[in-house]
């Protein structure tokens, strides 16, 4: 029983910001970790980011680093992702994404739970 809801989509030019959240519900404190991934049309899912739940180990795919912040609300089971200096390849769906692996960066297959996605488009 764990339902994750993405938002903060949506069409931005080369260099803006977005900022992306997941809210969280039922057995949160199962997780290990949660975070980001995403996919173009056509393409395999990749990972983005992720944070351990009851912690702040944070970890990046190397193609964000120094763009991309992830952070958590506990309190609220919330996600978010702080998407800055906004490039063309960052176009695509960004799920959300909770496991109980002891991993930051987890094989796709076996992420327990998923989000619907949330579409991030950028312009030239």
């Amino acid at each position: 029983q764990v339902q994750l809801v993405e938002a903060g989509g949506g069409l931005v030019q080369a260099g803006d910001s977005l900022t992306l959240s997941c809210a969280a519900s039922g057995r949160t404190f199962s997780f290990y970790a949660m975070g980001w991934f995403r996919q173009a049309p056509g393409k395999e899912r990749e990972f983005v980011a992720a944070i351990t739940w009851l912690g702040t180990i944070t970890n990046y795919a190397d193609s964000v680093k120094g763009r991309f912040t992830i952070s958590r609300d506990s309190a609220e089971n919330t996600l978010y992702l702080q998407m800055n200096s906004l490039k063309p390849e960052d176009t695509d769906m960004y799920y959300c994404a909770a496991w109980s692996v002891h991993t930051l960066r987890v094989p796709t297959n076996f992420v327990a739970y998923w989000g619907k996605g949330t579409m991030v488009t950028v312009s030239s």
